[in-house]
């Protein structure tokens, strides 16, 4: 305990130190009522602050677990703070905080944390399809989205957003949302109606794809590039191949990371080529994609991993059981 009242002293720091904010990591019992007595006495900008350097720690060390905490901030009366914290809650998958983040999409006072819900409850649309969530779960995920695309007091990126969870179902009316959303006239609802296309896996958007690729803004072809890599049109290689020289540095990056999900021969030798002849970034952005398309063709050097399989093989079955 004495470790964490060292930590819990420093919240109140402009500069919080990492160690601190590691410590604060699988709180439970105890300390986590610990921590709760501290959290409430801080003001909102250093809630907010902390919240996000937990967020960015979680994101660099998988092992990193803040989410008691990150549930206690979705009561936060700091905006900053509730949305923040729905984005720290971005891989948990439990089903108990769908009603939540339905209610806080529905009626939260921010516009800030109602899109950062409606963008969340995105992984649940997913589980839904991927049948790892109950029928009546998924139906509520489906009507909360549905509703607020159709509501037009919300605002545009509220309602962008939930076009873009509600892409991953596979409904007969989603094809009517986006194609809704791309004839919008608002630029930001259009790319977010590309965005939904590459995630809908629907290749009846191929050629509305293909054709922003070339479009003059930046996002655009961003989301374009993306749903290409989604869609996994073959037919867009070369495309992408001319893209990783693009001028934009996201939209470089988005290419490489399409070809290594689209795959081939034509695709490996673009990307053998930004390995040794991109900038750093592009040619870090390579080598992964490379190595993810090696994985998904079954041809990953088993050599790399570091752990022994004699050994494993040695064990208890019961250790390698899901």
């Amino acid at each position: 305990m004495k470790d964490l009242n060292r930590a819990l002293e420093q919240l109140n720091r402009e500069n919080t130190p990492g160690s601190a904010i590691r410590r604060l990591s699988n709180l439970m019992g105890e300390e986590f009522d610990r921590f709760v007595q501290v959290w409430a006495q801080l003001d909102a900008e250093r809630r907010s602050a902390l919240v996000a350097q937990m967020v960015e720690a979680a994101e660099a060390d998988f092992e990193l677990d803040f989410t008691p905490i990150f549930t206690l901030g979705l009561q936060d009366s700091e905006a900053r703070v509730r949305a923040a914290c729905i984005e720290g809650l971005w891989e948990v998958e439990d089903f108990r905080l769908i009603r939540p983040l339905i209610h806080m999409l529905q009626h939260d006072a921010s516009a800030m944390v109602r899109e950062a819900a409606a963008t969340s409850l995105s992984r649940f649309a997913l589980m839904a399809e991927l049948g790892k969530l109950q029928p009546h779960f998924a139906d509520q995920v489906w009507e909360a989205l549905w509703q607020v695309i159709h509501d037009a007091t919300q605002e545009l990126d509220v309602r962008r957003r939930a076009v873009e969870s509600i892409a991953y179902f596979d409904r007969p009316q989603v094809r009517e949302i986006i194609a809704q959303a791309y004839a919008h006239e608002e630029p930001r609802m259009r790319v977010s109606a590309v965005f939904a296309m590459g995630r809908s896996a629907d290749e009846e958007w191929a050629d509305t794809v293909i054709d922003e690729l070339d479009s003059e803004d930046a996002e655009m072809r961003f989301e374009a590039v993306r749903a290409c890599g989604a869609l996994r049109l073959d037919e867009t290689v070369g495309k992408l191949g001319r893209l990783v020289a693009d001028r934009d540095a996201e939209v470089k990056l988005m290419a490489v990371w399409a070809l290594g999900q689209i795959g081939g021969p034509e695709a490996r030798r673009v990307l053998e080529i930004c390995c040794e002849q991109g900038d750093e970034a592009l040619q870090d952005a390579a080598e992964e994609a490379l190595a993810e398309m090696d994985f998904m063709q079954g041809t990953l050097d088993l050599s790399m991993l570091d752990f022994d399989i004699d050994d494993a093989n040695d064990g208890d079955e019961d250790e390698w059981a899901f």
